[in-house]
């Protein structure tokens, strides 16, 4: 027997973007059914793991810092960078929206939520030829977006208080039934038993995230004048398998736009304890790190450095001869440079101990240096670059690496400071320095000097990968958050937010992201999305 639940909105999918749009339809007293395939220990999506930085404009943080921000330099950033071409209208309306609303919409609405922020704006993406962010404008949630999760689903339960709220975990969607011309009725099934549920609704979100988490569909869709890896892992989580994308385009003829544009990232490694097959962790390159071909070499001319381009550094990654990389520093670099994105791996930010935190940025993170050393086999650490060098073929299981070869990388390298500063000629120390020159970014980057550097501690080598992340494509939407058909007409009932709708309007970043602009995008979508199901 089918169990019936009825309401006045359904909402597939419990990340971030689902709880945003179940929470303001439940505070404007709308009843509503949360469908998630994870356990409750799990709402929340991507947000629950990831580190939360969001890319906002004219915020108070810019102001104390002096940051002249404003809308239309952002816009023409994201435009640019993006590449998004003047046909693309509704990417190009939400991309308008996001800039000139992320202050109020969202900076103020977390405010008013009880979240605070990191008083330093990071600068990132900055553009291999400064056509990205021209201004910092990356903030940092205090306690990662972790908190963000905790709180607004703190939030959520309060405003279940009212008993309009049907939080179904666990139970998957199976199929999506139309009656009179209307999205009626969602199945759904447990994951874990033969239970079955017919849930009633007038309007439908999907929120499902997107399909980065399906390495079948990742391949399907990769774009085919882009060189891709013959080995990737998993950043996203396997439930984002594009299954809803491909029900709305094929029922309900649902536009899907922009799927091939992706955001991954190029120095992934494998989870030392993996929630899922595949699954990886990405880290943030060190800007000081040298960055290496699988033999060994210094991959160039142009050399890979961290923090201008992240899609740039995929395609040159995905174009090499193998499908891994290294990355060659020191004991110094690694303590003050490196870093794992998300909330597990940052945990002085993510618990919020303010005095550990500014201690290890100050001092160094020895403890997540020692943690990798210690539980990642992809992290290796060697005295001398000749054992290094062994480490790494076996690794490998390969003798793609002499220490000869090794030592000359190392040794072209350091030639750039035999006459001091008045011999540097290398775009990577060039890079280094023009980001030491904001304050925050100096923080977290090394004064350039010779990888052998005595006392520079032992040698480090960490094998990488690209790792699948975000789609940047999804459902077109318009701006109230409703799904459009292939004549750009809305299809009655059916809404898209966050990833599952290219975080507005089918791909509102293009081929490249400003960064920071996931998490903001999937609160300004989902409370459109709200405000016109209330409206409704």
């Amino acid at each position: 027997m089918v169990q019936q639940h009825k309401a006045d909105v359904v909402v597939v999918g419990g990340g971030l973007a689902g709880i945003v749009t179940a929470l303001e339809c439940l505070r404007a007293g709308q009843q509503v059914i949360l469908v998630e395939r994870e356990q409750r220990e799990r709402l929340g999506g991507l947000a629950l793991w990831a580190f939360g930085g969001m890319a906002l404009v004219g915020t108070p943080e810019q102001a104390r810092m002096r940051i002249p921000d404003q809308p239309e330099i952002a816009l023409r950033d994201w435009l640019r960078f993006g590449e998004l071409a003047e046909h693309e209208y509704w990417p190009r309306q939400w991309a308008s929206y996001y800039v000139e609303n992320s202050r109020s919409q969202v900076y103020d609405w977390l405010r008013r939520e009880g979240l605070r922020f990191l008083p330093a704006v990071n600068w990132v993406e900055r553009g291999l030829y400064g056509e990205g962010n021209s201004l910092p404008r990356y903030h940092v949630l205090w306690g990662t977006s972790r908190r963000l999760i905790l709180c607004l689903l703190e939030a959520l339960t309060k405003a279940a208080q009212s008993g309009r709220l049907t939080l179904l975990c666990g139970y998957r969607v199976t199929a999506i039934e139309r009656q009179a011309g209307t999205l009626r009725s969602v199945l759904a099934c447990a994951e874990t038993s033969s239970e079955q549920l017919r849930l009633q609704a007038p309007a439908l979100v999907l929120a499902m995230g997107g399909i980065n988490g399906s390495s079948e569909m990742v391949r399907e869709h990769w774009p085919t004048e882009r060189p891709q890896p013959v080995t990737m892992l998993n950043g996203a989580h396997p439930y984002a398998d594009g299954r809803l994308h491909r029900w709305a385009q094929t029922q309900e003829q649902a536009r899907l736009t922009h799927v091939g544009e992706m955001w991954n990232y190029a120095a992934g490694f494998p989870h030392p304890q993996p929630h899922f097959d595949g699954h990886g962790l990405s880290s943030i390159p060190c800007k000081s790190a040298l960055w290496l071909n699988h033999r060994g070499e210094r991959i160039g001319p142009q050399p890979l450095v961290t923090g201008f381009d992240t899609h740039d550094l995929c395609q040159r990654v995905a174009a090499l001869e193998r499908p891994y990389t290294w990355s060659l520093l020191n004991w110094r670099i690694a303590v003050r440079e490196f870093a794992i994105s998300g909330a597990e791996h940052n945990q002085r930010i993510r618990d919020r101990q303010w005095l550990a935190f500014l201690w290890e940025t100050l001092r160094g993170n020895h403890r997540l240096v020692r943690q990798m050393q210690r539980e990642c086999p992809h992290f290796l650490v060697d005295a001398s670059l000749t054992g290094l060098a062994a480490r790494m073929n076996a690794l490998t299981g390969t003798d793609d690496v002499t220490a000869s070869t090794l030592q000359a990388t190392v040794d072209a390298f350091d030639a750039n400071f035999q006459g001091a500063a008045r011999l540097h000629n290398d775009d990577q120390i060039r890079r280094i320095l023009h980001a030491r020159q904001w304050g925050p970014d100096r923080l977290r980057t090394c004064k350039p000097a010779p990888l052998q550097t005595k006392g520079g501690g032992p040698y480090i080598a960490i094998h990488q990968q690209l790792v699948t992340r975000k789609s940047l494509g999804g459902l077109q939407t318009d701006l109230h958050s409703r799904v459009l058909d292939a004549a750009g007409e809305v299809i009655p009932g059916l809404y898209a937010v966050g990833e599952a709708a290219g975080f507005g309007g089918g791909g509102s970043c293009g081929q490249r992201s400003l960064e920071g602009t996931f998490l903001p995008a999937c609160i300004l979508t989902a409370r459109a999305a709200a405000r016109d199901l209330v409206k409704g």
